[in-house]
């Protein structure tokens, strides 16, 4: 016996399958940003007060870049994923839904973007 009307088998609106992957993919980036943030303040911590010429020579190792790398990478999908909880949980209209969805993720992409190529340009004295 189904508890599916049979309009609910019609539409096929049932679980996407993908809620359990969204979840922990937000508690992973959440423990990663703890440690890398943690890391990223240590160092402007560190670095305050520095030079141009100390703050340059800081950041072009590669021991100092990787994380800081990284910390962008998982901070801005982590931002991805809770601004598209938000928009999901609380925008109704169907087609603005869809255009803030795919606004978040170009965001989330530029700022990214933005900080790997600063990073990068800092690292190889571009």
């Amino acid at each position: 016996m189904t508890m599916r009307t049979p309009l609910k088998t019609v539409r096929g609106l049932g679980s996407a399958k993908e809620g359990a992957d969204h979840f922990w993919l937000q508690r992973v980036t959440g423990a990663a940003n703890a440690l890398l943030a943690t890391f990223a303040i240590g160092l402007g911590v560190h670095l305050a007060g520095a030079d141009h010429g100390e703050v340059t020579a800081t950041l072009k190792h590669p021991l100092v870049a990787l994380p800081l790398l990284l910390f962008l990478v998982s901070a801005a999908l982590h931002m991805r994923i809770g601004m598209q909880v938000v928009i999901e949980d609380y925008v109704h209209a169907e087609g603005a839904k869809i255009a803030l969805l795919m606004l978040n993720t170009f965001f989330a992409i530029a700022v990214a973007a933005a900080g790997i190529l600063s990073i990068l340009k800092i690292s190889f004295g571009g």
